[in-house]
């Protein structure tokens, strides 16, 4: 049995934020029911390619919906807005993550539904917030990126900003703050019989992520600025170094890994060097230092490095998509499962990165367009009407 049986949640979403939240909220056993507009044949990340599986469905839009129910309602229409009051009747929690001034105005938030069940949690995922004069504005990952000043920290120090090479990391970031704060609110309304309004944002989400940068400016007026080849902004040394074939990060978090990199290389001298006695004069006098220890790893390929190292100090091989997909390492914990799909009966896809007793959680293909519609709130004229375009 998987921990979320029995708990119901329907979700108005689209795309990356909420969807990838309520993705894992069903790989762990929640019944997610996801509402896709009818108006326009479900949601756009279904036609988003360059992989389709069928005439609507695609491997992106799998990429955030494994494991859920899909239902086709016009949310506009009257018939729509009594499918989803039927819906949220029996929810543990209602999710959208529509333009902030839209929850609003379209009953979906929890003043507008507590009358239909008041122990539902209505949680909004938004661009900006719901309360700001910001709400109305439509927002995207990569914007969040660029304003938080995570795209300023991102990158070479002389070259431009950048944003993070993981294609949606504030949209996946945000789905799961929403799903610890449905969670929470969810445990709280069984407990008080009385539900609420959860929200979070992508921007705030994104400034999140500065951590402790940002207490360091708002505190000591510090800016961070981009550091060399993925440093450390404080400890060192900790970044990327070139080896004979390639590339590895070394962390010496701490003096015992500096003195284990040290015997490795065998460069125990530098443990008397006066410019490397300490983390901070380590810090102080990294470009020197990352000078002499290129050289060193220079010597060896990188599988030597990684032979010689690998459970002694913290060092991973810097890979590309495909070393780091079609590694032996990633087969032997199972991360990477095969999902029968109608149009792909041997799809791959990553595992949720949950185990339950050791176990990890079973998955299977997000239903297509409007398949249960009519199981959840019967037959739907707009959904009819939506198939034939």
């Amino acid at each position: 049995m998987k921990p979320l049986q029995g708990v119901r949640i329907v979700s108005v979403e689209q795309f990356g934020a909420a969807p990838y939240g309520t993705m894992l909220l069903a790989d762990l056993g929640a019944e997610v029911i996801k509402v896709e507009n009818a108006a326009i044949g479900g949601d756009p990340a279904r036609k988003t390619g360059p992989y389709l599986l069928g005439t609507n469905d695609s491997e992106y839009y799998q990429a955030f919906n494994i494991n859920k129910k899909s239902v086709a309602i016009d949310l506009r229409s009257a018939e729509g807005k009594a499918a989803l009051t039927k819906l949220v009747a029996t929810a543990d929690a209602l999710v959208n993550n529509l333009r902030g001034d839209l929850p609003a105005k379209m009953g979906l938030d929890y003043k507008t539904l507590s009358s239909v069940n008041p122990k539902l949690v209505c949680v909004h995922v938004s661009a900006y917030g719901r309360d700001n004069e910001r709400a109305s504005w439509p927002g995207y990952d990569y914007l969040m990126q660029a304003e938080s000043g995570l795209m300023h920290l991102t990158g070479e120090p002389e070259g431009p900003p950048s944003r993070l090479g993981a294609p949606s990391i504030i949209d996946q970031t945000t789905g799961l703050t929403a799903a610890v704060g449905l969670l929470s609110a969810v445990i709280q309304a069984r407990t008080t019989g009385k539900g609420c309004d959860v929200d979070t944002c992508l921007l705030d989400v994104a400034l999140h992520q500065l951590g402790y940068v940002a207490t360091w400016y708002l505190n000591e007026g510090l800016a961070s600025m981009r550091q060399p080849r993925s440093a450390h902004y404080s400890v060192a040394p900790v970044q990327t170094f070139p080896t004979s074939d390639g590339w590895i990060f070394i962390m010496c978090m701490t003096d015992k890994f500096w003195g284990e990199l040290l015997a490795a290389i065998g460069r125990t001298d530098l443990a008397a060097d006066p410019r490397f006695a300490t983390q901070p004069l380590r810090q102080a006098n990294r470009e020197a230092l990352m000078g002499i220890i290129d050289g060193e790893l220079k010597r060896e390929s990188t599988a030597f490095w990684l032979d010689k190292l690998n459970g002694v100090l913290p060092i991973a091989p810097v890979l590309d998509l495909a070393q780091a997909l079609d590694s032996p390492f990633l087969k032997a914990t199972e991360m990477i499962q095969t999902v029968s799909h109608p149009a792909k009966p041997t799809m791959r896809v990553l595992a949720n990165p949950i185990k339950i007793d050791g176990e990890r959680l079973a998955q299977t293909p997000c239903s297509p367009y409007g398949a249960d519609t009519a199981s959840y709130v019967g037959e739907m004229r707009a959904t009819e009407r939506a198939g034939q375009r």
